[in-house]
């Protein structure tokens, strides 16, 4: 074994064969936080999101929080019970993009598809930037480096997924398990507090928030219909397990439809918990530090839910450490919702050629690699493009995930409109129209907020997903525009049939004789074409003296043509006489013979076979030429080779 191969099989674990692809199904106590992390994690910053936007009217706007978090559960549990009918409809997976492309139309399809790649590279940038942004609430040299430590952080989970969706779903469960933990404690601690009238204020509580204004009227139903928009982020993440269906174990469908129902109650309690302490211990956060009256001068803000922390622990140093790793931890980690999501949404829409085959192809762990390296390098793009930051990153966010919301709702009502007509038992009729039901409340529902968050969002970012959708999808088609003109041009009759050339004219390059020449020339004579010629190009007239005599001398029984090249190349004038073949006899098959080395190591590459490959570059290009390396193994391959068992 090679020691890249040494080192790969160390960072990522033996090979597994094909079949044992079942063994990587999930039960649902892997498949929560595997599939479900994203959902659960954005409870560490959906309130901050909220009150962050009501703070541009002052701290008295903060008295909508629990409303608009009321309007985010509401919604949230609309969306759950909606998705539980798509997974038992569609329990092949694909989630949106098939019940889409079934009902709407493969078009609408691509469309939604598109818009779940993007959001999919949002929740890594998003997830990531916001768990560094929790760390470095505690510890000060995270947040001056958070740029380097969220690609950091994004690399290690890539390595991971790497392993294996089942191998790394083992290892994400404790930590979600542990924040989920760490959470409802805080809340239970808290609860307690308040019924027996022990004091919670959060360290931000007796500042004051500068405002230019009062917002009334219109403004103000923008400002808050925008705190709502923002507050919705707790809802990205739910897709996924219905695009993730494949991975559960059997009964599929049931499974999904279960570990959808505990993601909604464990992920509402958690952030209607955690909304309901901001209120309670009075915290306050600004878009900008110097909005803040109170602050420190050379602080930072931190985070709502460390704030909340230190507010419920009495500032225990502890425990306040600990929530901040458990919620940096789970934010982190949530970007593996992502890492399941967009590669099997890759190999589907590969599959169905929409994006590059390569996508489709499952590596050594039979996860799909090459979609886990292909979101990895999007997302530290946006990383380092946004600096890290999650305000600005957070008005990209959830666009995408809406836009798949509203349409499959809409398709899963064409979905039981269709059953509905040709059903005729009483009882499956009843059923099938109550699922309707569920699924227009839940169309009007996410279509309501898809309209509020682009009105909301557009002028702050936004119209970046907005422009970068459209671009994204007609990609996407001339792609499989491509891959179709392809098949059609391979496709083959029942009456085609191979048709033997009228000649063959076969080309043996030569720059001088040596054991790789006299191997093509073998070659090239044991294939007994009709015509066979040695070809050199006769760039320094010495050299090719030379040859000449040299080729005399040992009497090589085939014809030697020098091509004169007034300007010392070698592929033009090969290509040109190729080409002077071909005109005198067009029906003729052309076999070009390339002698080529075979190195052992990648420097050795860079100094041998350039030429040749320039030339069987440009004759690939011509028709009726057949290129055909001849290769000659040099010692350090046969190393390399020995070196590989």
């Amino acid at each position: 074994m090679s020691i890249a191969d040494g080192l790969k099989r160390a960072v990522l674990g033996r090979a597994l064969r094909s079949d044992r692809l079942s063994e990587t199904l999930l039960p649902k106590r892997i498949a929560l936080p595997v599939f479900a992390s994203d959902a659960l994690s954005s409870n560490a910053y959906a309130t901050q999101e909220i009150l962050l936007v009501l703070s541009l009217g002052g701290a008295s706007l903060f008295a909508f929080g629990p409303w608009i978090a009321a309007c985010v559960v509401l919604v949230y549990f609309i969306v759950i019970a909606s998705y539980r009918q798509n997974v038992r409809a569609y329990p092949n997976g694909g989630g949106d993009y098939d019940v889409v492309s079934a009902n709407l139309g493969p078009r609408w399809g691509v469309f939604v598809a598109s818009a779940l790649l993007i959001d999919y590279v949002l929740t890594v940038a998003v997830s990531v930037s916001a768990a560094i942004a929790n760390l470095g609430s505690t510890i000060g040299f995270v947040e001056q480096h958070n740029v380097w430590f969220a690609v950091g952080a994004v690399i290690i989970i890539t390595l991971l997924n790497l392993r294996g969706v089942k191998e790394s779903g083992g290892m994400f469960a404790m930590p979600t398990y542990i924040f989920i933990g760490s959470i409802f404690i805080m809340i239970g601690v808290a609860i307690f507090k308040a019924i027996t009238g022990q004091p919670m204020l959060a360290e931000s509580s007796s500042w004051e928030i500068s405002q230019e204004g009062t917002l009334t009227g219109f403004a103000l139903i923008f400002l808050l219909a925008r705190s709502f928009s923002s507050g919705t982020t707790a809802l990205t993440g739910i897709e996924a397990v219905a695009n993730g269906v494949p991975a559960f174990k059997e009964p599929k469908s049931k499974n999904a439809a279960t570990t959808l129902l505990l993601l909604g109650v464990i992920s509402m309690l958690m952030f209607s918990g955690i909304t309901w302490l901001a209120m309670k211990t009075g915290v306050k956060v600004a878009q900008s530090d110097a909005d803040l009256i109170g602050l420190p001068l050379g602080e930072t803000q931190k985070t709502v839910i460390i704030q909340v922390a230190a507010a419920v622990f009495d500032n225990a140093g502890w425990a306040v450490l600990f929530i901040s790793l458990a919620t940096a931890l789970i934010l982190a980690l949530a970007a593996n919702t992502a890492f399941n999501g967009f590669p099997v949404m890759g190999s589907i829409l590969a599959r169905d050629g929409y994006l590059p085959r390569q996508l489709h192809t499952r590596g050594d762990r039979l996860a799909f690699s090459n979609g886990i390296f292909v979101l990895a390098g999007m997302a530290i793009l946006l990383i380092i493009g946004f600096q890290a930051d999650v305000t600005k990153l957070i008005q990209l966010y959830i666009i995408g995930v809406f836009i798949a919301f509203t349409l499959s709702q809409f398709s899963m009502i064409r979905h039981w409109g269709k059953l509905l007509k040709s059903e005729t038992n009483h009882r499956e009729r009843q059923r099938f129209i109550r699922s309707r039901v569920v699924n227009t409340i839940g169309f009007a529902m996410t279509g309501t907020v898809l309209v509020i968050v682009v009105v909301t969002k557009f002028i702050n970012g936004a119209w970046i997903v907005i422009v970068a959708l459209p671009i994204i999808f007609y990609v996407m088609l001339r792609i499989h525009r491509h891959y179709d003109k392809v098949r059609r041009e391979l496709s083959t009759l029942e009456t085609d049939h191979v048709m033997l050339p009228a000649r063959v004219h076969a080309l043996v390059l030569v720059s001088k004789i040596d054991k790789p020449t006299l191997r093509a020339i073998a070659y090239a004579r044991a294939s007994r074409p009709t015509v066979i010629e040695a070809v050199t190009a006769n760039v320094d007239d010495s050299d090719t003296e030379r040859l000449q005599q040299d080729w005399v001398r040992r009497d090589i029984p085939v014809t030697l043509r020098i091509l004169d090249s007034p300007y010392r190349e070698i592929t033009s004038p090969i290509i040109d006489y190729v080409k002077e073949i071909r005109s005198e006899s067009p029906n003729d098959l052309i076999a070009v013979f390339v002698p080529q080395y075979v190195v052992g190591h990648w420097w050795e590459q860079v100094l041998h076979n350039q030429s040749a490959l320039r030339l069987k570059s440009r004759l690939l290009f011509s028709n009726s030429v057949m290129v055909i390396s001849v290769p000659w193994q040099l010692e350090s391959s046969e190393h390399s080779l020995e070196n590989d068992f």
